[in-house]
C-alpha cells in the first residue's frame, strides 16, 4: 500500500487517489450522492460519482468508484459538511479535502420528443457529452465463446441502461439541451466493433454508422465533435476523410496495453481482428489529416507493467497523437472485476510521464474551454505531479498563450453549421427491370 506524504495531497494526487482507491460514503453524504445518477452506461468508466476538486487554476473532474469490490477497504470517506462536502483519509484523519458535487443537470429527469428518457441517449462524464451511438460491440456475439475486452461493460450498459442504438433526431435533441443548459461544447460518439471483412460491405462500420450523427450535430447544434471506433482496414482509410468532412474534430484510438501478452490476453477480439498495429497506424493517418495532438491514443495503467504503459505513451505521441491514461478500474460486471485496483504511486509516477511526454514533443495540450474528462487524469494535470515546477517554463507560458488564442476560436466553433456538408445515404439499385 503506498504512503502518503508528510504533507497533504495536492489535487492531482488526490484525484489518482480517488481513481485508485474509491471513495466510501458517510451517512450524513448519502442524501447527496443519491441525488445524482451513477451511469452505469457505454464502456462503464463513468459508473461512479462526479466530484469536482478545487484547484488552483480550474477544477479538476474526476468520477470516483462507489460500488466495486475494492472500495470496501478504502481509508477515504466521502462526508458533508453543513451544505458542502469533504473528503476524509482514515490514515489521516486531522486533514479534509473539500470537494464539489456537481448537481445533476435538469434535462436529466426529461424525455425526447419521442419519450425516450435523455440519459439513455448520452450522459455527462465530466463537462463533455457521451454518447455510444450504435448497437453493442459485436466482440460480445463472437462465437463459440465472447470476444469482448475484458474489461468492458459494454454488453452489460447497451440496451439495458441505455437505448439499445440511438436515433439522431433523439441525439441532437439531447446535444442541443446539453449545450443550452449544461454549457457543453464537445460531444463525444463512440462505438465498439461493427466491421465487414470485405471493403465493399461496409454498411456496418463504426464509422459509416456515425455519418449522420457527425453531420446532423455539425449542422444543427455546433461544437467540438469527438469519434472513437475500432480501426478499419487500410482500403477503407477514407471513411476517416469522410467524418473530417462531415465536421469530426477528433479521433481517438483505444489500444488499451502494449505488451503482446496483455494484448492479447485482455482484448481478444482486438488482436484476433484488427491487430495491434492497426490503432497506431490509424492514428498516425488521422494526425497527418486534422494535426498534431488533435488526435489521441488511449492506454491502460495498472494491468501490464508500468514500464510498459510508458513506452505506450510514447509509440502514442511519436504517432502524432497525444496519450489518453485511463487508470485501470476493475469493474462490477466485467471478466476483471476480481482483481485489485493499481497502487496510487505508481499510478502518479504513469501520470507525470504522461505530462513530460506531451511536454517534450511540443502538444498543445488542454488549450481548449470548458472540455473537462472526468475519467481520467488528463496529460496537463500531469504537470502538479513533477516534483519540480517553474512558472518560467517556456512550454507552461506557451499553452499559456494558447488558451488565450483558442477562446475566439472556440465561440466560432460553437455556433451550429446549417451549410456544413450534409450526411447523404447511399441508396443501393433497386432489382433490374425488363420489358
Amino acid at each position: 500500500m503506498s504512503t502518503r506524504p508528510d504533507k497533504p495531497w495536492n489535487p492531482v494526487e488526490l484525484e489518482v487517489e480517488l481513481f485508485c482507491r474509491g471513495l466510501l460514503v458517510d451517512d450524513s453524504a448519502r442524501a447527496g450522492v443519491d441525488a445524482r445518477r451513477v451511469a452505469r452506461t457505454r464502456a462503464g468508466l463513468g459508473s461512479g460519482v462526479e466530484l469536482v476538486i478545487p484547484a488552483p487554476r480550474q477544477g479538476i473532474w474526476v468520477n470516483v468508484p462507489l460500488d466495486e469490490p475494492f472500495v470496501a477497504v478504502s481509508p477515504l470517506t466521502l462526508v458533508r459538511q453543513g451544505d458542502s462536502f469533504a473528503v476524509r483519509d482514515k490514515r489521516h484523519p486531522d486533514v479534509v479535502y473539500p470537494v464539489r458535487l456537481p448537481d445533476p443537470p435538469a434535462w436529466y429527469a426529461r424525455t425526447t420528443s419521442r419519450g425516450v428518457p435523455m440519459t439513455r441517449v448520452g450522459v455527462l462524464q465530466g463537462t463533455y457529452l457521451g454518447v455510444y451511438f450504435a448497437e453493442t460491440c459485436m466482440y460480445w456475439y463472437n462465437t463459440p465463446s465472447a470476444a469482448n475486452c475484458q474489461f468492458c461493460t459494454t454488453g452489460v450498459n447497451v440496451g439495458k441502461n441505455e437505448e439499445l442504438a440511438k436515433k439522431v433526431e433523439d441525439v441532437v435533441e439531447v446535444a442541443k439541451v446539453a449545450r443550452e443548459e449544461s454549457g457543453v461544447t464537445f460531444t463525444h460518439f463512440n462505438t465498439g466493433y461493427h466491421f465487414e471483412d470485405d471493403p465493399k460491405k461496409r454498411a456496418m462500420h463504426g464509422l459509416v454508422q456515425a455519418r449522420p450523427f457527425v453531420s446532423a450535430i455539425r449542422r444543427n447544434v455546433g461544437g467540438f465533435i469527438g469519434m472513437q471506433a475500432v480501426p478499419v482496414l487500410k482500403e477503407c482509410w477514407d471513411e476517416y476523410d469522410e467524418l473530417i468532412e462531415l465536421g469530426c474534430d477528433h479521433f481517438s484510438f483505444c489500444v488499451e496495453l502494449l505488451d503482446k501478452k496483455w494484448f492479447d490476453e485482455v482484448c481478444p477480439g482486438k488482436a484476433s481482428t484488427v491487430g495491434q498495429d492497426a490503432f497506431f497506424e490509424a492514428l498516425e493517418y488521422t494526425a497527418g489529416k486534422l494535426g498534431r495532438g488533435r488526435v489521441s491514443g488511449e492506454i491502460i495503467a495498472g494491468l501490464e507493467p508500468a514500464e510498459s504503459t510508458k513506452r505506450a505513451i510514447d509509440r502514442i505521441v511519436a504517432a502524432g497523437g497525444f496519450p489518453t491514461v485511463c487508470i485501470f478500474r476493475p469493474l462490477a460486471g466485467s471478466n476483471l472485476a476480481h482483481l485489485p485496483s493499481p497502487d496510487p504511486d505508481e499510478m502518479r509516477d504513469v501520470m507525470a510521464y504522461q505530462y513530460t511526454a506531451a511536454r517534450k514533443a511540443g502538444l498543445a495540450v488542454g488549450i481548449l474551454p470548458n472540455i473537462k474528462v472526468s475519467l481520467v487524469v488528463q496529460p496537463e494535470e500531469g504537470r502538479d505531479l513533477q516534483p519540480e515546477q517553474s512558472w518560467l517554463d517556456p512550454y507552461e507560458w506557451k499553452l499559456k498563450a494558447l488558451r488565450t488564442l483558442a477562446r475566439p476560436y472556440a465561440a466560432w466553433k460553437k455556433r451550429p453549421r446549417p451549410g456544413a456538408p450534409a450526411f447523404v445515404p447511399e441508396i443501393p439499385p433497386g432489382p433490374a427491370v425488363g420489358n
